[in-house]
């Protein structure tokens, strides 16, 4: 949010700077009003995966094809790529080790990219298929989580060699860091569990069961309140205890979430989905998530990203042609993407 005050405001400037953060949260429960801000066009042709934001160096890293595109998210335009990334999935920021990693999903490696230059440095073996990939500030390592071999690849941020890989129980989804307690969350999408890892170790040391919910998909963390959010695929988002594994709050949302993110500063939590919708609940308390908005985005636009010093939410998409007639084998027909209409929506408050 941008306000334009005369410098003998200063002083009431002050005031709101403090007061904004209590404002944003006594106000959450009530509808926060998100809408479209902007489209971003990047171009180009192929799929697309997850977007990560780099709130200190603002930018955004989103995957397409077998590169990704780094946008500035001040200037709201495309400033660079990086490419030889095979069936990349996403992106995670060491910043200590000033350097991104890909999960190249159809290589089964990781690319390691200098940060500041864009350069790849080297590639490191992973599991087959990594897709979703973070980093974990506490012993500064990155995770790939392999969606084929049912395991995670941990990887040191500083020298770019492999120094675990652990079994997990079935097949990874997406995966939030609390370094404070040592730990990694990992959906198990499809037994339909939650995987506790412990840093140190590099091992698995609890599996949570998620029922209701069931098959998740994204996740998002509140820190603070020990607190995970994860979109499960039949329309939920659940709120569950991090540290004891227990579902304590739940809310509908649409067909087919991706991705999840949490807002600290607003205590919002979003889902994203594939029917075009974004849910938004507020965190009322340890117990307690309401649902404030359901915003309209646009068919396929399931994957997202949140800036949490705007407060704003990045989604992609794309224009596709209409629906072509049924295949002469039977099947569900898939529209075909029009070319060069990759772009990223951009909501704010």
């Amino acid at each position: 949010m941008k306000t334009n005050l005369l410098p003998r405001c200063a002083a009431g400037a002050a005031v709101l700077s403090l007061l904004l953060p209590a404002m944003l949260e006594s106000h959450a429960a009530d509808a926060p009003n998100y809408k479209l801000i902007k489209e971003i066009p990047v171009g180009g042709d192929g799929g697309w995966d997850y977007l990560t934001v780099d709130e200190a160096g603002r930018r955004l890293y989103v995957s397409h094809a077998s590169k990704f595109v780094v946008i500035d998210i001040d200037q709201d335009k495309v400033v660079g790529e990086v490419e030889d990334t095979p069936g990349i999935h996403g992106v995670a920021i060491a910043p200590e080790a000033k350097r991104l990693f890909s999960s190249n999903g159809r290589e089964g490696k990781a690319s390691i990219v200098d940060m500041a230059t864009l350069k790849t440095i080297s590639k490191v073996e992973t599991g087959q298929n990594p897709d979703s990939i973070i980093y974990e500030p506490g012993q500064k390592e990155i995770y790939t989580f392999n969606g084929r071999d049912n395991s995670a690849t941990v990887i040191e941020a500083a020298t770019g060699k492999v120094a675990a890989t652990i079994p997990l129980p079935g097949k990874p989804e997406f995966a939030v860091a609390d370094p404070k307690a040592g730990h990694v969350f990992c959906n198990i999408e499809d037994k339909s569990t939650i995987v506790q890892i412990d840093t140190k170790g590099h091992k698995v040391i609890n599996t949570w069961p998620i029922a209701p919910g069931e098959e998740a998909s994204g996740m998002a963390f509140d820190v603070a309140h020990h607190r995970l959010f994860i979109g499960c695929h039949n329309n939920l988002m659940e709120m569950i205890d991090s540290e004891n594994g227990k579902v304590v709050a739940k809310v509908p949302i649409g067909a087919g979430v991706d991705a999840n993110e949490f807002d600290p500063g607003t205590q919002l939590a979003f889902a994203s989905c594939g029917d075009g919708t974004v849910t938004i609940a507020h965190e009322d308390g340890p117990d307690k998530l309401t649902v404030v908005q359901t915003l309209t985005t646009e068919k396929g636009a399931k994957t997202m990203t949140l800036d949490p010093k705007t407060h704003r939410i990045y989604l992609a998409s794309a224009k596709y042609e209409a629906a072509a007639s049924q295949p002469a084998g039977g099947g569900r027909a898939r529209p075909k993407m029009v070319a060069g209409s990759f772009k990223i929506l951009v909501y704010g408050m």
